[in-house]
């Protein structure tokens, strides 16, 4: 039984817990950096990221470190830098609606990341 095509409908599936795809600014810095934490001994430490996204919320390049203060032992300070790149491979793709995606896409983002204390896009 075959139901045929559906034309101009748009479904948009949020799994159970799932937050809802990004549309603004404001929310992508969020959606971005919800996955970091600073590892211990990392107050003092900051990192601040340029990167640019598909239109999917895919990673387009390589993100590029812009700023560093990184305090503390050599692999203190390792461990930090680590858990900044590590948190945005498991926070991309981020869920973009459409039309945002497609605003943002190939624009450079900048993200700060701050040991002990939350990451914000500046």
């Amino acid at each position: 039984m075959s139901m045929g095509p559906v034309w101009g409908a748009v479904l948009i599936a949020v799994a159970a817990g799932a937050t809802p795809p990004v549309a603004t600014l404001r929310d992508l810095g969020p959606a971005l950096t919800h996955c970091f934490k600073a590892p211990d001994r990392s107050t003092g430490s900051e990192v601040t990221v340029l990167l640019s996204l598909t239109r999917d919320g895919a990673v387009l390049g390589k993100p590029r470190i812009t700023f560093s203060k990184l305090v503390g032992e050599p692999e203190d300070k390792r461990a930090f830098v680590a858990a900044v790149l590590g948190s945005l491979s498991a926070c991309t793709p981020v869920a973009l609606l459409p039309s945002f995606g497609g605003a943002i896409a190939g624009r450079p983002l900048t993200l700060r990341f701050i040991g002990g204390g939350p990451a914000k896009a500046i």
